[in-house]
């Protein structure tokens, strides 16, 4: 699965915009811009744009590489959080340190947001890229709205779709991504807002074999702020087929039961 581990910005196009001037602001090229969103023909007109289209903006100077979304006029957060298929506390607990108020997001200002970038491949369609990465096809066409280049019948070759991953109101998952393949002793990592910053991981195989069993690690922070979690899982058995799920959750303090669960489709590998 071609899954581009670079930074990507999504922004949205203002009156006297150029790529040029897109890509000077925001630390690309025009080539990467027009590549990853399709501005050529027979999509469109070669550099065609108009305000309010979203562009993804390849960024790969910006490390660790992530997902960045910049707020244009009239954006709220619950607007933000609806696109990416997040809730609104997720949103504002992982980028607290410039949301110092939800109802106030300033023009321009830069949040991550739980996304990643797929670039198309030849013969893809979205409904295969949805089974593919076990996000829903309406996630994938809500994160795309507005993109130049993007429909829903036809996607190009090299084409960079936006995925949503996989959330809670509580948790979000950043390490495996979808579709990763792992093997024994691989880490998982996260945010978490958790009781007294408790987080559960455990693994399966499609079969419902629990291949690593429930683990238990901190995050940095406990409730009322989203923590940074990170766990090593080795198997504790092997997988009995090829594909299964992280499950990242907590428990109820009341009866024990899974609460906020997050489940990350990953494929299993001996190498």
């Amino acid at each position: 699965m071609p899954v581009v581990r670079e930074t990507h910005v999504v922004y949205t196009i203002q009156p006297r915009d150029t790529l040029y001037s897109i890509a000077a602001g925001l630390g690309s090229t025009v080539e990467a811009i027009v590549k990853a969103n399709a501005l050529y023909p027979p999509v469109t007109t070669p550099g065609l744009i108009f305000p309010g289209m979203k562009l993804v903006v390849p960024t790969p100077q910006i490390v660790p590489y992530r997902t960045i979304y910049q707020v244009a006029p009239g954006d709220t957060l619950y607007q933000i959080a609806f696109r990416f298929s997040a809730h609104m506390d997720l949103i504002a607990g992982v980028n607290r340190a410039t949301v110092s108020d939800p109802n106030f997001l300033r023009v321009g200002q830069l949040l991550w947001v739980p996304a990643f970038a797929y670039e198309v491949a030849t013969g893809d369609t979205l409904s295969r890229v949805s089974r593919n990465f076990q996000i829903p096809l309406s996630a994938i066409l809500q994160v795309n709205e507005g993109r130049p280049g993007f429909s829903v019948d036809v996607i190009y070759p090299g084409y960079r779709l936006l995925i949503p991953l996989p959330s809670s109101r509580n948790i979000v998952v950043i390490r495996p991504l979808p579709a990763d393949r792992e093997r024994s002793g691989f880490r998982a990592e996260g945010f978490a807002r958790a009781f007294e910053a408790n987080v559960l991981l455990q693994v399966r195989d499609d079969n419902d074999v629990v291949v690593s069993n429930e683990r238990p690690t901190t995050a940095t922070e406990g409730a009322p702020a989203y923590g940074y979690f990170s766990a090593v899982l080795p198997f504790d058995r092997m997988p009995t087929t090829r594909n299964g799920e992280l499950w990242v959750y907590t428990r109820s303090a009341r009866d024990g039961r899974i609460e906020d669960l997050v489940q990350v489709k990953i494929g299993f590998t001996s190498t």
